[in-house]
């Protein structure tokens, strides 16, 4: 994509998400099974307060350019990302029905930051203010035309966890009167569902990108 990219193989791909995932586990973990439901906002506020620094650091370390963008400043780029990719996903929500008012805004600002995280932020660190590179890596069309690793890092896990959490929002306006149809759980089971996903299949196209970039042996 016209940068100088960091080159990433396979193993080095699933260690990364495999970091990431830690980050999600311990979360989940510290919280306690059922928090989510119980407690949305102090669920949601662990699994920023854990995956954010883990996310930032591994795909800075995956910057492009490196010998023009030091780690800290592509961490620094994750950062400002942060806030504003968890304005434009509550903005997206409220537009598409999650409800407003004082009971879920602490929730719903909790998911937007674990939104961006899922989405926005893997593309600052490592693109930043290029607008071209991550449009292009953050479409579909990177499937078809990726020669990068990294491309396939961030666009997979980033369109599971936006699907997973489309897909997620299905239940809550139905009349099962359950409480994980409360905003914003089952959008959020979703999403990490979906991203964990997206990391698997991030990581099944690496395989495959590599396997074909092997030279034939004569």
């Amino acid at each position: 994509m016209g940068d100088e990219a960091t080159q990433v193989s396979a193993s080095s791909a699933a260690v990364a998400h495999a970091l990431c995932f830690a980050g999600i586990a311990a979360a989940h973990h510290l919280s306690g099974c059922g928090a989510l439901i119980s407690d949305p906002a102090h669920a949601l506020r662990l699994l920023v307060v854990f995956e954010a620094p883990l996310v930032i650091a591994v795909f800075s370390l995956l910057r492009r350019n490196p010998k023009h963008c030091s780690f800290l400043k592509a961490a620094a780029r994750g950062l400002l990302s942060l806030p504003i990719g968890a304005f434009l996903n509550a903005f997206g929500a409220i537009v598409l029905g999650a409800p407003i008012g004082i009971k879920y805004w602490a929730a719903t600002t909790y998911w937007s930051l674990l939104m961006s995280l899922f989405t926005f932020v893997p593309a600052a660190c490592v693109f930043g203010a290029s607008k071209l590179n991550c449009q292009t890596v953050l479409s579909h069309s990177i499937y078809c035309g990726s020669t990068d690793a990294v491309d396939y890092m961030i666009s997979a896990p980033a369109h599971g966890a936006v699907i997973g959490a489309w897909l997620g929002a299905w239940p809550m306006p139905l009349d099962w009167e359950r409480p994980w149809q409360e905003w914003p759980i089952s959008v959020t089971y979703g999403s990490v569902a979906g991203h964990l996903i997206g990391m698997a299949v991030s990581l099944a196209l690496v395989v495959t990108h590599k396997r074909r970039g092997r030279p034939k042996a004569d």
